[in-house]
């Protein structure tokens, strides 16, 4: 009997050994319920993470889309930013999925039907901006709702209808961004955009550095690659605490029939192989967002598997980040 017992002990034991390593492969930011942020005076909201057409896409009649669960539909990318102490919250990206994520935003900031004080535009991609239809006269109505835009973007938006109407009718009024020039939110909150390579076709692309009270953000959801960019990007991870980074495509040949070189994104296998010399507290820095309707990591599997165990991070919808 002693025997059996001691048999069973040590069993227990090698179970919890194994339960225990395989607990740190995962996520080290778990997503809080929103009763949890009145600890967090500012903090950081992932609204979404699906590439500019969502997840599932539509018309898409592959295996990635076809039997899509209700409740494994993915928002388009989106962030919001939270400042407590005044009720507020920022959007960095205006979604085609903005209705739904002002639904969750407004939750987080224990109000209902609260708008955005305001929205940071990355550049013209129909993901990133076509949100502000929501603001016009045939929805929302809104007064003057500040947007802020690079020179290309701005000049995009008051020129084209039908986002010109916004403008003439004074739903929303557009703030001129400079590159590297920061825009002060509230005291201890800043936002500072900063350009980088993109299929720049109607206006020019930016990521964003958030700098709350406590850490520092680094957004990039749309990049063509890594060595196209004057910046090294290893030196602004290790600038910041968190880096939601592009992860639009796991691999090359992800889109069959395409030639993914005419859609550059740095292949997040790329962005490993260029990261793995970092130290595990770096690695887990990195967020990847923006995952097109292909990316296997929108699904339970190998590769998600793959991307965790070497220690990596995977944005998921609701998170939420003390900054």
């Amino acid at each position: 009997m002693k025997k059996l017992i001691k048999y069973a002990l040590s069993l227990a034991v090698i179970f919890l050994f194994i339960t225990c390593s395989d607990q740190e492969h995962t996520q080290t930011e778990q997503p809080l319920p929103s009763n949890t942020t009145q600890d967090f005076p500012q903090f950081i909201s992932v609204l979404g993470i699906a590439q500019d057409a969502g997840y599932p896409q539509a018309a898409c009649k592959k295996t990635c889309c076809k039997q899509v669960a209700l409740e494994d539909e993915k928002k388009v990318s989106c962030l919001g930013i939270f400042d407590q102490s005044f009720g507020k919250y920022w959007l960095l990206d205006a979604s085609p999925d903005l209705g739904a994520q002002m639904k969750m935003a407004s939750k987080l900031v224990h109000k209902n039907n609260n708008i955005p004080a305001g929205i940071f535009l990355t550049h013209a991609h129909i993901g990133h901006y076509t949100g502000l239809m929501e603001f016009g006269r045939e929805v929302i109505g809104a007064k003057s709702l500040d947007v802020f835009a690079m020179p290309k973007m701005k000049n995009f938006l008051e020129n084209n209808g039908p986002w010109s109407q916004l403008v003439k009718l004074q739903n929303i009024k557009i703030n001129a961004l400079s590159a590297d020039q920061e825009v002060v939110l509230k005291e201890h909150l800043k936002v500072t955009p900063f350009l980088v390579p993109h299929r720049d076709e109607f206006s020019e692309t930016v990521g964003y550095l958030v700098h709350g009270q406590k850490k520092k953000v680094l957004f990039i959801p749309d990049i063509d690659k890594w060595e196209k960019w004057d910046r090294d990007i290893i030196e602004e991870i290790e600038k910041v605490d968190y880096a939601f980074l592009d992860g639009t495509f796991f691999q090359n040949g992800e889109i069959w029939g395409r030639d993914m070189s005419k859609i550059p994104h740095p292949f997040i296998k790329e962005s490993m192989a260029k990261f793995k010399n970092l130290s595990k507290k770096e690695k887990a820095k990195i967020y990847f967002i923006h995952f097109n309707h292909t990316n296997p990591l929108l699904q339970e599997g190998a590769e998600r598997k793959q991307v965790m165990r070497a220690g990596y991070q995977i944005a998921e919808e609701g998170m939420i980040i003390e900054i």
